[in-house]
This record gives C-alpha cells, sequence and structure tokens, in this order.
C-alpha cells in the first residue's frame, strides 16, 4: 500500500497529464484562421471603381440665395481669404457662370462578361457622368439601366466584352461568426480587401424597411459602398452598403444588402426599368413584454398593426388596428421588421395569408397585396366638439382640430391629450399632444366614448393604448390602477 500524501501526488500528476491531453485537444481542434489571398486573387479583379459628377449651382446662383445685407467679414488685405471672399460676395469680383462639380467615390462589381455592374443606388443617384475603373486601369463611361431608391441597388452597364465576374452566391445560408470578405476603395484606395464575420442578420434600420441587412465588423469606410461582401467560398453575399458611425469613419457596425434581394431588384430593373414591390397598408411596431400581457399574449412576438392606411389593401380586408400579425404565407414573425421583407417580395394582385392574433384568439386573415405607391395620401375628417379630464389615469383629453388630423394624417376619430398629470398616463409614456386612436382594443370615436371606455377599464392590469405623434402611431401599455 502507498503512502497517502503518494497517493495524492499521482493523483495531481495524473490530473495534470488529463488536463495537458484535453489542452492539446482543444489546440489541434481549433481552425486556424482563414486564408483570403486566392479569393482576391480570383475576383479581385471583377471589382470596380466607380466615380461620379454632378454639376451644381454657379457662384453667382449661390450668391443671390445669401441673406440680404450680408457684409464681409473684416480680413486683413494679405489674407488667402480675402480674395474668396471679395470674389464670392462682392460686387465688383469675377463670379464664374460656369457650375461647380462635386465628385464621389464608390465600388461595384461585374455580375456579367458583357458589362453589367452592381452598385449601390447613392453612389451613382443624380450623377451626370459615371466612370468605372477596373484594376487594369482601363476606364469606361457607365449608363444607368436602372435605380431603386428603397433598396439602394443600381445596375450599370458599361461597353465590355469578357470582363472578369464575381460568382453569385446567396445570403440565406449565411450563420453569424462566418468569416467575411470586402474589396473596394474606401477613401479612394482602390481595390482593399479588409475581413471581419457576420455579426447579425435581417438587421433593420431607420427608414430602410424593405431590407433585412446582413450586419458585419468589416472594416467599411466611404468609397467602399456598392462593393461585394464574400464568403469563404468566393462567393458574393451581399453589397457593402451603409455604416453606423458617431465620426463618419468605421466604427465596427457595418451593413450589406443581402444579395438575393439585390438580383431580384436587378431582375426587375433588366425587364421593367423599375421595381415594384408588395404593399399592405398598415404602419407596425414590435410587441413589449408589457403589450404583450396587455394582449394575454404568452410571449412578444409579432408585428402590431397600429394603423390601417385608407384605400389600402389592409383597409379592403378583415385586418384591424390592434391584431398582431405573427404569421406571412406561413412565415413566423417574430419581430415586426421581418415582416416589411416579405411583403415587399410578394407578389403584386395576389392573395396573401396573414396569422393575427385578435382579443386573445389566432386566425387567419386572407389580404389581396397591392402595389407599394410613391406617396399615401389621407383623406382628413371634422372633429367633433367636447372636452373631458380622466382623473382616474391622470390625463385631460380634447377633440382634434382640422390641422392636428391633417399634420398626424388621421382620417378619423381620436383625441389629443392636452395635459398629463402624475397617474398612470404619465407612467406608460403619454404625452401633451399625443392623440389617442384606440384603448384596450377598442377605437375612441370622440371625447365622450373616450370617458366611457375608461370608465370600464379593468383595474389592476395593464392595457394597450394607441397613440399617435410626429413620428407616426404607437401602443403604450398603460397600467390602469384599482378603482
Amino acid at each position: 500500500m502507498k503512502p497517502l500524501g503518494m497517493i495524492r501526488s499521482m493523483g495531481w500528476l495524473w490530473a495534470i497529464a488529463l488536463l495537458g491531453l484535453a489542452a492539446t485537444t482543444v489546440v489541434e481542434a481549433r481552425p486556424a484562421l482563414p486564408d483570403f489571398t486566392q479569393l482576391v486573387k480570383a475576383y479581385g479583379p471583377a471589382v470596380v471603381n466607380i466615380s461620379t459628377t454632378q454639376k451644381e449651382h454657379t457662384l453667382r446662383e449661390l450668391r443671390k440665395k445669401l441673406p440680404k445685407g450680408l457684409k464681409i467679414p473684416d480680413i486683413p488685405e494679405d489674407s488667402p481669404l480675402n480674395e474668396f471672399f471679395h470674389k464670392f460676395f462682392g460686387e465688383g469680383g469675377i463670379i464664374p457662370d460656369e457650375p461647380l462639380e462635386s465628385r464621389s467615390l464608390g465600388s461595384g462589381f461585374f455580375i456579367s462578361p458583357d458589362g453589367y455592374i452592381l452598385t449601390n443606388h447613392h453612389v451613382v443617384d443624380d450623377a451626370d457622368q459615371i466612370i468605372v475603373r477596373t484594376s487594369d486601369r482601363n476606364e469606361y463611361v457607365a449608363k444607368v439601366i436602372g435605380s431603386d431608391k428603397r433598396s439602394d441597388v443600381a445596375l450599370l452597364k458599361v461597353d465590355a466584352k469578357n470582363a472578369p465576374v464575381v460568382k453569385i452566391g446567396t445570403s440565406k445560408n449565411l450563420k453569424v461568426g462566418e468569416w467575411v470578405l470586402a474589396i473596394g476603395s474606401p477613401f479612394g484606395f482602390d481595390h482593399s480587401a479588409t475581413a471581419g464575420i457576420v455579426s447579425a442578420k435581417g438587421r433593420s434600420l431607420p427608414s430602410e424597411n424593405y431590407v433585412p441587412f446582413i450586419q458585419t465588423d468589416v472594416a467599411i469606410n466611404p468609397g467602399n459602398s456598392g462593393g461585394p461582401l464574400f464568403n469563404l467560398d468566393g462567393e458574393v453575399v451581399g453589397i457593402n452598403s451603409q455604416i453606423y458611425s458617431r465620426t463618419g469613419g468605421f466604427m465596427g457596425l457595418s451593413f450589406a444588402i443581402p444579395i438575393d434581394m439585390a438580383m431580384h431588384v436587378v431582375e426587375q430593373l433588366k425587364t421593367k426599368g423599375r421595381v415594384t414591390r408588395g404593399w399592405l397598408g398598415v404602419l407596425i411596431q414590435d410587441v413589449s413584454k408589457e403589450l404583450a400581457n396587455s394582449f394575454g399574449m404568452s410571449r412578444p412576438r409579432g408585428a402590431l398593426v397600429a394603423q390601417v392606411l385608407p384605400d389600402s389593401p389592409a383597409a379592403k380586408s378583415d385586418l384591424h388596428v390592434g391584431d398582431v400579425i405573427v404569421a406571412f404565407n406561413g412565415h413566423e414573425i417574430s419581430m415586426s421588421s421581418e415582416l416589411p421583407p416579405l411583403v415587399g417580395d410578394s407578389p403584386v394582385d395576389k392573395p396573401a395569408e396573414l396569422e393575427v392574433l385578435r382579443n386573445g384568439k389566432q386566425q387567419k386573415i386572407r389580404v389581396v397585396i397591392g402595389e407599394l405607391p410613391a406617396e399615401e395620401d389621407l383623406a382628413s375628417t371634422p372633429s367633433k366638439p367636447a372636452r373631458a379630464k380622466a382623473g382616474r389615469l391622470g390625463l385631460t383629453v380634447a377633440p382634434l382640430s382640422d390641422e392636428q388630423r391633417e399634420a398626424l394624417k388621421i382620417p378619423e376619430g381620436g383625441v389629443v391629450v392636452e395635459e398629463v398629470g402624475s397617474g398612470s398616463a404619465a407612467k406608460a409614456g403619454i404625452k401633451p399632444g399625443d392623440v389617442i386612436t384606440m384603448i384596450n382594443n377598442k377605437p375612441v370615436k370622440d371625447v365622450r366614448q373616450f370617458k366611457e371606455i375608461v370608465k370600464g377599464l379593468p383595474g389592476g392590469r395593464s392595457v394597450a393604448v394607441l397613440v399617435h405623434r410626429e413620428s407616426g402611431p404607437m401602443f403604450l401599455a398603460l397600467r390602469v390602477p384599482a378603482k
């Protein structure tokens, strides 16, 4: 029998040996960093630099727009700014009538040997001339075949033969954490390659409702716009489009348009010269935990309908304000941002099936998808006189004026909040100037009905309140005090 001390020592030795073996196994199993050299060599030549020029106002035209009475500041005669101010502001100076030119830089890539190039809409928007420069320093004057502002995709054509092309992949198979590579012309430095990983998928950005962006940490800067995003197989999975920045430069958040969506846009631009999208005609928002409780939902999910636009496909269906859309044509909706791309990709004048939660019950609604219009004009109707104080909630409401109704584009019903005290309304986030059009799934037609609805609210629980502001309609969860 071995002494206890020796046994303990042997035990520690075995433990250390096992840990060393495990560590060795982990190191051996760890994948090596990717090598992008062959990818850049094979597909880098298909990436192009795009420069544009736009004619702007002449100095004389700009001077006419300046405020009257603006005088030249007192600048020393030997200052280089003195000549500039006299030329720009002075009446006797020589001011050229030739239009000033501004220049911008971007990127793009060949998608066909006969010279079709994919880039961003904002790279070529309002351009008077577009110059495409390839890696072998050839230059071409490009023609815009079509451009779509909503998706930020543009299709160009140059007179080229046997152009090097990229390999188009799919963004559907991308996984968060996957390596990706960008090639472009940041700040005019042609054919710069930067790498990173996919940070997230399906991102919704402000005023970009129809693009489920791919978020990456690839270094993207001005000039990268319109360039390709590659996966490790050398396939284009996205078009680099935007960055999130507080400085104007890269801060670790860049966004790319999924290539599947971009190629769908390209097909329409080639065949029709424009892009048509499906339209439902609703304003939606996410369902918070509090709103989910007020609607009797087990968990927050879906797209909450905050407004149904007049004369829209939704208005012609059985879809109501307060409905929570949880599925569209069989696709489950977790966040409200997932709905617009699905609707936009739907064929126009074809029926779609929606699954909605209404009053705690799930039901199916059939809607014939319309075509997304350029602008939506909402009619206004006169308001009804009355004014009331809802002490139970701590607020005072009044009827809407015609100006308020027109400014917020509310066709009918609703009351405007005049005062908010220190009650439950303030805690819910209701503010003076908000227009309330629904409480607890009941439409508010006028002040008198508002008082009746508030009187019958169940105490001690949260109810959903639909308010309209300049930023748009939204639901708030209001905790009703016990009677």
